[in-house]
């Protein structure tokens, strides 16, 4: 399988889509509020800056109603600001032609929004045959996008969306705005509609094909365990698209910079620490022998997965391995110890 690296035209290194004091209004009749804009109607996004960076996972997080999504779909198009100006590739999207950016542009939203009538290999293709890509050059990206998404083609292309798992049309969803190649992904509560279990699987399998294709993702949620699970940065939002805090994730769990910041991350703070951080090798016990049947994590284990071991081990002892032998032990002070060091990261 073929995977492309997305490369820039004329961007500086450092943003592939920039906010320049963009705000949206709506009539004074709507619910939507944030700010006043200069006639008096009530702004869902009230003088947004923002740059994302090229090749990163942005995550936009915040309660409802504070002007995620408006912001995200204004990007393509979808939304139009009232005034300020929104950038892609160093363009103006004011500029370009609405139809064209959407193809250039990928967009994934929670439901996927897969057409019924047409196969798992037609919807992948539905870019593709717009720009009209030849048969051949299309059925090979199919199959490319279904392996690299964990839907082999030869099972799933003649499949219809009915015949699928929620997680397997949201794999659809992701494999058809990948298509085309695009710079910039969209995505509007992508997973919202899967099971927490399949929810996982899927977060961390888009992970893991994000980081292979270098794509700038853009993603709303509010769900503030997969912001953090998810982001290079979050940036959590209030009233209007005002950015309260961005930062990495570890900043924003263990520094919160405002009130509102401290609200959304919640009393969980130390579980989601624990999900940040993985086992130090300094923090990993080489001497002595272990005693039998104590429970085994793997070199690198998330904290979290570390604490659940020590819950379930008796001696307050858990082995600590790779894929060949075992490496030594780890304890709860261990443990501790890795946690500290996530912090002093930060």
């Amino acid at each position: 399988m073929s995977v492309v690296t997305v490369r820039f035209r004329g961007v500086p290194d450092e943003w592939a889509i920039r906010f320049e004091h963009v705000t949206k209004s709506y009539p004074a009749a709507s619910s939507r509020s944030g700010g006043d804009s200069a006639d008096g109607a009530p702004s869902a996004v009230a003088d947004l800056t923002l740059d994302v960076r090229a090749h990163e996972v942005l995550v936009l997080v915040g309660p409802s109603g504070c002007g995620k999504s408006t912001t995200l779909r204004m990007v393509n198009r979808l939304v139009e600001p009232s005034s300020g100006r929104v950038l892609v590739e160093g363009r103006d999207v004011a500029t370009a032609d609405a139809v064209e950016l959407r193809r250039r542009v990928g967009y994934v939203i929670q439901g996927v929004g897969l057409f019924p009538h047409r196969t798992v290999a037609q919807n992948v293709a539905t870019v593709p045959h717009l720009l009209g890509w030849d048969r051949a050059r299309t059925r090979t990206r199919v199959g490319e996008l279904l392996e690299l998404v964990g839907l082999p083609p030869e099972r799933y292309a003649r499949r219809y969306p009915h015949e699928l798992s929620g997680g397997e049309r949201q794999r659809v969803g992701v494999a058809r705005a990948l298509a085309t190649d695009p710079p910039v992904l969209l995505m509007d509560e992508p997973f919202g509609a899967v099971d927490p279990v399949g929810r996982r699987r899927l977060q961390d399998e888009f992970r893991r094909i994000q980081r292979e294709l270098g794509t700038t993702v853009m993603l709303v949620t509010h769900d503030i365990d997969e912001a953090i699970r998810m982001a290079d940065r979050v940036a959590v939002l209030s009233t209007g698209a005002h950015v309260e805090q961005l930062a990495s994730p570890l900043e924003i769990v263990a520094r919160p910079a405002t009130d509102a910041v401290a609200d959304l991350v919640g009393r969980d703070r130390s579980a989601r620490l624990l999900a940040l951080g993985v086992l130090h090798p300094d923090d990993i016990d080489t001497a002595g022998p272990l005693p039998d049947g104590v429970p085994t994590v793997r070199a690198g284990a998330e904290l979290g997965e570390v604490l659940d071991a020590l819950s379930r081990a008796r001696d307050g002892v858990v082995a600590v391995r790779d894929d060949h032998s075992v490496l030594g032990s780890v304890t709860a002070d261990g443990l501790l110890s890795s946690l500290r060091r996530v912090v002093a990261a930060r």
